[in-house]
């Protein structure tokens, strides 16, 4: 499926949409440049979810939770771990819990071997002064 976001708020609208089909066990691979729309497509999740809280990009904090709705979500930004780095966090432990959702900024950090076989993944892309939001669940 694609996308097309004129504005944030269509971004935030696309993770909306696609965060009401969610399921125990979701994990969300998002995948786009810096300033993409990554955490606006989160946002969007978040609601989705039933989720009320303030959704800000976990970029310094690594992870952010945010409970209340229907399902936790569990959002992480990869941007500044390598490797190992994050097992030594503990962020496997999530990635593994059935009863939640999992949003993953900057996926290509993790190895193909780290990622669920279920994961479906989110490519943002800029196009113009739009952006082009694919999403491939198969």
């Amino acid at each position: 499926m694609i996308i097309r976001a004129q504005k944030e708020e269509d971004t935030v609208a696309a993770g909306e949409s696609f965060g009401r089909s969610l399921e125990k066990g979701a994990f969300i691979a998002l995948y786009g440049d810096l300033g993409a729309g990554k955490t606006a497509f989160v946002r969007g999740l978040a609601r989705g979810l039933g989720c009320v809280s303030a959704v800000s990009s976990p970029t310094f904090a690594l992870m952010h939770e945010y409970l209340g709705g229907r399902l936790p979500l569990y959002h992480f930004d990869l941007y500044r771990i390598r490797g190992e780095e994050i097992y030594s966090l503990g962020f496997d432990e999530y990635f593994d819990d059935p009863n939640c959702v999992c949003a993953v900024e900057w996926c290509e950090r993790l190895g193909p071997e780290d990622m669920p076989p279920d994961a479906v993944s989110v490519h943002i892309e800029k196009a113009g002064d739009a952006r082009l939001i694919r999403i491939d669940e198969d």
